[in-house]
This record gives structure tokens, sequence and C-alpha cells, in this order.
């Protein structure tokens, strides 16, 4: 693609005083690690890849389900069946050629997550299950990788960064995962397909804010109840 159309592409982006040329370069030299290609993972896959986020990598053991469709925006009916990062890759190479597509088809656990991730600049954790946030929150600290943590339920989310300049992380606020006798999820609970997106959106927000070295409010975590529509951030 030729340097005019590469303007012409992000030239929205460009012309926001706080980010400029200087900003673009650093989205198009960013190396982003989303882990999850679902509910979470879809919006911020979008929204990264269409901003020109230089390298995007995506982790995910999954195939795409009929249940998935109602949130999981990247995914569609035709790949109904075949793995999420597949779908994924192909969502992204249609949107933006740019983009360097790094597809990871493991599920990430205590054998591959250090090494997974201390390739990437900014992890952005998607995943659905506790187990993982506080795998993939105590190998970024141990790295000193930036995080960025959502979660969703029902009508409700969280959004929070973590581990970011020596900022705190997930267990300052949540010391140990809740057990297992007590793990709501979407399977049983459900979740409004919109809801994803909202946070989902907010995440990808938080990490080109992370790349562009705009001001962060850390130390921070966002609770979303989108039923009462209220939204309350709370320091700890």
């Amino acid at each position: 693609m030729k340097n005019e159309d590469t303007f012409a592409r992000y030239s929205r982006q460009i012309f926001i005083e706080e980010i400029g040329l200087k900003g673009q370069r650093k989205i198009m030299n960013a190396k982003v690690l989303v882990i999850g290609a679902g509910g979470l993972g879809s919006p911020v896959i979008q929204y990264l890849a269409a901003a020109g986020v230089g390298t995007l990598g995506v982790a995910d053991f999954d195939e795409v389900e009929l249940h998935n469709l109602n949130r999981q925006i990247i995914h569609n009916e035709n790949t109904v069946g075949i793995l999420k990062v597949k779908s994924a890759e192909n969502f992204v190479k249609k949107l933006n050629h740019q983009v360097r597509f790094i597809s990871i088809e493991q599920k990430i656990d205590e054998t591959n997550a250090e090494k997974i991730i201390s390739l990437f600049d900014i992890i952005v954790d998607g995943s659905d299950n506790f187990k993982t946030r506080y795998l993939v929150n105590d190998i970024c600290v141990k790295l000193k990788k930036p995080l960025v943590y959502g979660s969703i339920l029902g009508f409700s989310g969280q959004v929070a960064i973590f581990n970011c300049n020596g900022s705190k992380n997930l267990r300052d606020i949540f010391p140990e995962p809740p057990s297992d006798g007590n793990l709501p999820d979407c399977d049983s609970l459900g979740v409004l397909g919109a809801l994803p997106g909202i946070v989902g959106s907010m995440m990808a927000n938080l990490t080109l804010k992370i790349i562009t070295d705009l001001p962060l409010n850390l130390d921070q975590i966002t609770l979303i109840d989108t039923l009462e529509w209220r939204f309350q951030t709370v320091d700890f």
C-alpha cells in the first residue's frame, strides 16, 4: 500500500492532535496479544486491526459454535465448526491486510504462557475462566508486561489496566480466584450480545492509549451495569 493510501486509511486517527503521525507509527509498530477470540476478543481484534496495530497475536483453541454468534461478531455462520483463530485471521485479512496476524492455536497454560506472552508488548485478556486470568496476570507481572483486563456476565462488565508503568495488578484487587463451587459463567447465566461489544471496545481503546502514551487512569477498575446503565470507577 502506498504511503498516501496508508495516510488516508488512518487519517481520522492521525488528525487527533494527541495521536498524529507519531502516534500512528507507534500503533503500526506495536505487538499486541489478544487472549481469546470470543465475546471480548472479537471487538478487541476488530478495532485493533482497524486501527492498524502492526502485529496482532490471537490465542484460542476453541471452534466457532452457533451459540457464539449472538456476540462474537468477527465470526459468522460460514465459520461455524472451524477454529476461532482461523476465523479471526480470515476476518483481519479482509479488514486490513497490513496487519501481521499471528495465529496461536493453543490453550494458554503453565507450559506455554511465558514463552507466548514474552513475544508481545501488550497483553489483552479476553479469556473466560479464572485460571487463565490469574495465570496471565502473574506472567505479565513477572515479565513486566501491561495487561488490559475485561470480564462480562449477563448485563455487567469490568475493565481495568494492570501492571502498567508500575501500577497494581489483578491480585491487588482480587487476591485469589473464587472457589470452584462459586464460578459464574456465561454458559450458565448468559450474556446480552451487545455487552461484549461495549466492554471489548473499551479494552481496545485502553490498549491504543497505552500504545500511544496517552494519559491513563491506573489502579482503577471500571464497573459497568448496562441494565441500570451505570458506570462506576473504583480505586484500589
